[in-house]
């Protein structure tokens, strides 16, 4: 969906943000979706020593709402999420955490995206869904 420029582009406008506290990185994926990393460790922890259900969807979140802004024309339109929500499948203690979203509607408002979160072995850790609102940028 997105190129390697695309994705290092992504990557640098997270400077300072939360997606830069917790460490998401966008990473190359299968045609027709967008990925990101997450590590599980103290950033991401819940005070059992376990993946964070917030921390997962705020990679959901974050994830979503990058691809649709890369999307969309960024001179004259934004994104703001308006809704998400997360499934929490599996804990998971430590490793790394993968985001791959796939879009299932792209509208000329909104967007939807449909993300699958995954640990190190394949399973799945979390089902979540983003909506974004397409909105005009404020001058």
């Amino acid at each position: 969906m997105f190129s390697t420029q695309q994705i290092e582009a992504a990557n640098t406008i997270s400077k300072g943000s939360l997606q830069e506290h917790l460490g998401i990185r966008f990473v190359p994926s299968a045609p027709g979706t967008f990925a990101a990393t997450m590590p599980v460790d103290a950033r991401t922890h819940q005070p059992m020593g376990m993946l964070h259900g917030g921390a997962t969807a705020a990679l959901a979140e974050t994830l979503g709402s990058t691809g649709s802004y890369m999307l969309i024309d960024m001179d004259t339109q934004a994104v703001v999420g308006i809704e998400v929500n997360a499934n929490h499948l599996k804990g998971v203690r430590s490793g790394t955490v993968l985001a791959t979203g796939t879009m299932v509607h792209k509208g000329r408002t909104t967007h939807v995206w449909d993300i699958r979160v995954t640990d190190e072995q394949g399973s799945l850790v979390a089902v979540c869904r983003l909506t974004n609102l397409i909105i005009a940028r404020a001058r």
